[in-house]
């Protein structure tokens, strides 16, 4: 429930009080009256919430204690005007309008007071003027003008950030094709015809020429895949764990001991994190056989209440007490995505020998 501002308050709470120093001021009226009065200010309170039912309860109020001969000027009734045209309610508020018009002489015929009704009419008591009801509408009708024009210029800047960054999407496409493309494409179709020579001699082709050609059919994929996503607003992630045991399977063909171990249920992951998963486990099996000279590697993937844990083992000599390692674009570039999404990473020698890279990302599975 949406509860009156405190400026909403303030405005309802000086309006009663000017209308009470008003009354107190001129004829003794009955109790009633003031309570009346008092009642259709403090409406003021919900006029944001309820713009048409605030317009009801002053103009009510005003008939009322005018009924019982409290002359005091129906100020609350003006501020209900204005609240409603600015909420777009300009017919009812007109009609309503008319309704007090025709209403105000009959509760002034029946009120106990010793002024006539033709004199109020004819001299324009300050009861309910027209010419406060009009610029009462008029300030209602400029606001929401105003406020209407802002809205758009809001959605004019968030519609043009949004076709730059789709413009600096396709910029980067166009880079990326242009610069890694043709290189990409190069390497396997020499990695192929090399495979497929050898195979042709009856000779045995040499697991690291194998996966040359393996790695550049896959980073030509993913070359695709990343073009498609920058052309487009799809955030369907082109890769995530579901493709993990791919990245250990492919890095058996190198030669290393791989394996896979997946702990828990995977439930709906965000994309981000899935994403951000896979290139964990991606970058970590790149850097051992590039550089760790291991022979097996472990991947473990647990899904905890609340987050997600990764953690690849290697044996190789990156983790001997004389090596110190030095952290590369890979590692860096985990760290980020890792940091990005409010997790950590651990990334260290361990004790026995090898390399250990560790990472926590947190998981919100609330729908």
């Amino acid at each position: 429930m949406n509860w009156p501002r405190t400026g909403d308050w303030a405005i309802a709470v000086g309006t009663a009080a000017i209308l009470l120093v008003t009354g107190f001021s001129r004829d003794e009226s009955p109790v009633l009256g003031y309570v009346l009065l008092l009642a259709g200010a403090l409406a003021l309170a919900a006029c944001r919430q309820a713009p048409v039912a605030v317009l009801a309860a002053t103009g009510a109020s005003a008939l009322a204690y005018q009924a019982v001969g409290l002359d005091v000027p129906a100020l609350a009734y003006l501020f209900a005007v204005y609240a409603a045209v600015r909420a777009g309610h300009r017919i009812v508020t007109a009609a309503a309008t008319v309704v007090m018009i025709v209403a105000i002489p009959v509760a002034l015929l029946v009120s106990p007071g010793d002024f006539a009704v033709h004199e109020a009419i004819m001299h324009g008591r300050d009861v309910l003027q027209l010419a406060w009801l009009v610029a009462a509408a008029a300030a209602g009708e400029a606001v929401r003008q105003a406020e209407r024009r802002a809205d758009e210029a809001e959605r004019t800047r968030e519609e043009t950030a949004r076709r730059r960054a789709d413009e600096e999407r396709l910029h980067i496409a166009r880079e990326l094709h242009d610069s890694l493309t043709h290189q990409i494409s190069v390497i396997k179709v020499q990695a192929e015809v090399a495979v497929h020579l050898a195979n042709k001699r009856g000779e045995d082709v040499p697991d690291a020429l194998v996966a040359i050609r393996d790695a550049g059919r896959e980073a030509a994929r993913e070359l695709r895949a990343t073009l498609e996503a920058l052309r487009s607003d799809d955030t369907v992630p082109p890769h995530g764990l579901a493709d993990v045991p791919g990245l250990v399977q492919r890095a058996r063909q190198t030669g290393l001991d791989a394996t896979l171990t997946v702990d828990g249920d995977r439930g709906d992951l965000p994309s981000a994190v899935d994403r951000t998963g896979y290139r964990i486990v991606q970058e970590s099996l790149t850097n051992i056989s590039r550089h760790a000279a291991a022979t097996t590697a472990s991947v473990r993937i647990g899904y905890r209440p609340g987050a997600l844990v990764i953690r690849v083992d290697d044996n190789g000599v990156a983790g001997t007490h004389a090596a110190t390692p030095v952290p590369g674009v890979g590692l860096t570039g985990m760290r980020e995505r890792v940091t990005a999404l409010g997790g950590r990473l651990l990334a260290e020698p361990r004790a026995d020998g090898g390399f250990t890279v560790e990472a926590e990302l947190p998981v919100d599975r609330t729908p």
